[in-house]
């Protein structure tokens, strides 16, 4: 017992020997030369430090120093790579004898970081590296693996008012983060430690602001680390932000396994501008490339409040001088993600056009994006896609097959584009590849094959049975007004195939039938310019009656021309009354004929 007494009076004498001799004769601030020397040495870099240093004592041993910068290279503005204006270390010293780490404060205040890529494309970095620091890097880390610490406290971390100034002279722009405050509450391993964050920045674009708070534990044996609770409110401006302004939130709570290298992160709550989100997010960095699995669950997305009708109007008109300098989009980051995403989105709203209840799969591997699938309700029918890009060359390719079932196609065909052409319950179906993302080179290079069937609609802008009861009045010499009906023309089925080769849709069987009249032919549809050119072949069932016609109309089986011109947004409808004329001639002489016949066996008495 008496031994330990010993023991321990002992230590408090080494203790307060060595205390004593550092406060008398070894005084810090004598090696501010040499470590100015050895930092000159090995970056050639100023290092000045204008405070004085000082010691801290039992019942912690720290150190205490202000007024240090190091410079930038020679020539470089601003002349100070680093500015500190002060910092404190200090660690408990009685926990150090049974390995233990007690750290009762680590503080930096007012630490500004200047970081200058010039013209030529030297940098604030060059010089700072070496292969000395490499060297030493070996021993230190292997000392460090051998290491083993029973425990880890720290009374707390602050750092504040830090400010990182990243100056491009050849773009001429400066862009500052700024971290206003970072805390780390009491904190000991296998317990909570509250955390706590403000940050800002300011780029040439836009400035971004955020704050966050949560708590953070970290295992005995350092090999988990788990957040809990973390909260991040971020604003973002700028002319380049939807609506020059977006708020966003987010709640979350994450794992990481540092040995097998593995994260997990369990978003509870994420919100953009009015989009709200949740999901799960795991991710493997034991490998080359990170291995990423997600999934989301997604509300309401109206894309169409997130940017002003005058800007996309905007954007619309100019679009045409846009995509004369269009270039091929950079999809060679594709290849280093390995990503498995399951989507499912509430509704989404973009250009007017409103979808539901998306459901989607999508993997990228080896620059390789593939859809698997997409489900979504569209105009009270289902729209089924499945789709690949392959970026692995400079310039993308893609093949799709998509479906779609039981669509309202009029309200579809208003929303989307504002044409008011066609209606009916629409089914339709199209495969399709090619090259290139550029919107004019899509257009072109796109091959596809399809086929269409629309029940029970109507063809708006042209009432045919009016078009030809109005020409066979004119060919009777009847000159009166047209009388003034709704330009639709109703139909029980319009069918066709088609195929899409260098912008240009062909479609060489469309067919439409009605208890009043059958329809016929082929014509193109342009996709770069518009264009539509149809002819067609317009025949009459038995008569127009109930479109204005009598019981038995003089044209009922007589071929009609009719051709379709125009573009997709202006159609034009024109009836070939020459040929008509030629028709209706020819079926009056017909008639005459066997008239004649007729009357002339009456008269030679039925021979």
């Amino acid at each position: 017992m008496k031994f330990i007494k010993w023991l321990l009076a002992l230590v408090v004498m080494l203790i307060l020997l060595v205390t004593v001799y550092l406060t008398v004769f070894f005084d810090p601030n004598d090696f501010k030369p040499e470590i100015v020397d050895a930092v000159k040495k090995q970056t050639g870099r100023e290092l000045v430090i204008t405070d004085d240093l000082s010691w801290t004592f039992f019942p912690v041993i720290g150190i205490n120093l202000g007024g240090v910068s190091l410079s930038n290279p020679e020539g470089f503005t601003p002349k100070a790579m680093l500015e500190v204006n002060k910092a404190v270390a200090e660690v408990a010293l009685m926990p150090l004898f049974s390995q233990q780490i007690e750290i009762a404060e680590l503080s930096l205040d007012g630490a500004t970081i200047n970081l200058v890529t010039r013209k030529n494309g030297t940098s604030s970095f060059d010089g700072l590296s070496g292969d000395n620091s490499k060297k030493a890097a070996t021993p230190a880390a292997e000392t460090s693996s051998n290491a083993k610490l029973n425990d880890i406290n720290i009374g707390g971390i602050s750092i504040t008012n830090t400010q990182i100034n990243m100056i491009d002279e050849a773009k001429k722009q400066t862009q500052v983060f700024t971290l206003k405050s970072f805390t780390l509450g009491e904190f000991a391993l296998e317990q909570f430690a509250p955390i706590a964050f403000e940050f800002s920045a300011t780029m040439p674009d836009m400035t971004v602001s955020s704050e966050g708070k949560g708590e953070l534990k970290l295992s005995r044996d350092f090999t988990q680390l788990v957040v809990n609770g973390l909260k991040i409110d971020t604003v973002v401006e700028g002319e380049s932000i939807p609506n020059k302004k977006l708020e966003t939130s987010i709640s979350l709570a994450t794992q990481i396994a540092l040995d097998k290298q593995q994260l997990s992160v369990d978003i509870a709550q994420l919100t953009a501008a009015s989009i709200t989100a949740a999901g799960k997010v795991g991710v493997n960095y034991a490998t080359k490339i990170p291995q990423i699995n997600a999934d989301f669950q997604v509300g309401d997305i109206d894309l169409d409040t997130l940017l002003p009708k005058t800007e996309t109007a905007a954007a619309t008109e100019q679009a045409p001088a846009a995509s004369t300098q269009a270039v091929e989009p950079d999809l060679s980051a594709l290849k280093q993600l390995d990503v498995k995403l399951k989507l499912t989105v509430k509704s989404i709203k973009v250009a007017n056009l409103s979808t539901q209840n998306w459901l989607m799969d999508v993997g990228i591997k080896n620059g390789v994006l593939v859809l698997t699938k997409l489900n979504a309700d569209l105009y009270q029918g289902k729209l089924l896609v499945s789709a690949q890009v392959d970026a692995r060359q400079a310039v993308a390719s893609y093949q799709f097959d998509k479906k779609v079932t039981g669509v309202q196609i009029r309200p579809l065909l208003k929303d989307a584009a504002d044409v008011d052409l066609l209606a009916g319950t629409a089914n339709f179906d199209v495969k399709g590849k090619g090259r290139s993302l550029i919107p004019e080179q899509l257009k072109k290079n796109l091959l596809a094959n399809g086929h269409f069937d629309i029940n029970d609609g109507a063809l708006y802008g042209v009432n045919i049975p009016q078009m030809i009861r109005s020409a066979q009045a004119k060919l009777k010499g009847d000159l009166s007004p047209e009388t003034k009906e709704e330009r639709k023309t109703d139909f029980s089925s319009l069918t066709g195939s088609f195929s899409l080769d260098n912008g240009v849709a062909t479609n060489p069987d469309l067919a439409m039938s009605s208890p009043l009249l059958r329809l016929a032919g082929k014509g193109t549809a342009n996709l770069l310019t518009e264009a539509l050119d149809y002819r067609l072949t317009t025949s009459l069932v038995s008569s127009l009656k109930g479109q204005g016609g009598s019981d038995k109309d003089a044209l009922a089986g007589i071929d009609i021309p009719l051709a379709i011109t125009g573009t997709f947004q202006k159609p034009e409808y024109a009836l070939d009354t020459k040929a008509l004329l030629n028709n209706q001639l020819k079926e009056e002489t017909d008639k005459a004929k066997e008239k004649l016949k007729d009357s002339l066996l009456k008269k030679l008495g039925g021979f």
